[in-house]
């Protein structure tokens, strides 16, 4: 890595998507297959991965997905993704999803999870990727969880 790279904030590349939730989401029941949720905070976590990196981001793995509460038809979704830790080829990032449903429109956390990108050089190989300086105590606190969760990972595959 050279060295006078600037450090990215995990702000810098931020990401907020907004869907909303139609028929062809959905199971006989209303409700948002949970693949089509995964699909979404994928892309939102790639578009973020790209944004810190300035490449092309693949998806390594997904951690700790929950489904908290259900989306349902003609609900409309905001997808969050926040990069929380760069490790040296791969980076975490959070994604949530949030839900109103009318007439109310309150926000209800439906869904969050742990997505790991691995950002690629020209080759198709993993290259370095830029540091990131969270600034907030949330984003310094998530930063110091992101290793342990690595680490549990790590020790998971072996």
């Amino acid at each position: 890595m050279k060295k006078n790279i600037r450090l990215k904030k995990p702000a810098d590349s931020e990401v907020t998507m907004t869907e909303i939730v139609f028929s062809h989401d959905t199971n006989p029941m209303g409700i948002i297959q949970g693949g089509r949720i995964i699909q979404l905070m994928d892309i939102a976590c790639a578009i973020c991965a790209q944004n810190h990196s300035n490449k092309i981001a693949v998806t390594a793995s997904i951690d700790q997905v929950s489904f908290n509460s259900p989306a349902r038809l003609g609900d409309i979704l905001t997808i969050k993704a926040k990069i929380t830790r760069v490790f040296t080829t791969s980076m975490e990032i959070h994604a949530q999803v949030w839900t109103k449903r009318l007439p109310d429109m309150k926000s209800v956390l439906t869904n969050e999870a742990y997505f790991i990108f691995v950002v690629l050089g020209n080759d198709g190989r993993p290259i370095q990727i830029v540091p990131l300086k969270p600034i907030t105590v949330t984003e310094k606190a998530q930063y110091a969880a992101a290793l342990k969760r690595k680490q549990m990972r790590q020790t998971q595959l072996h």
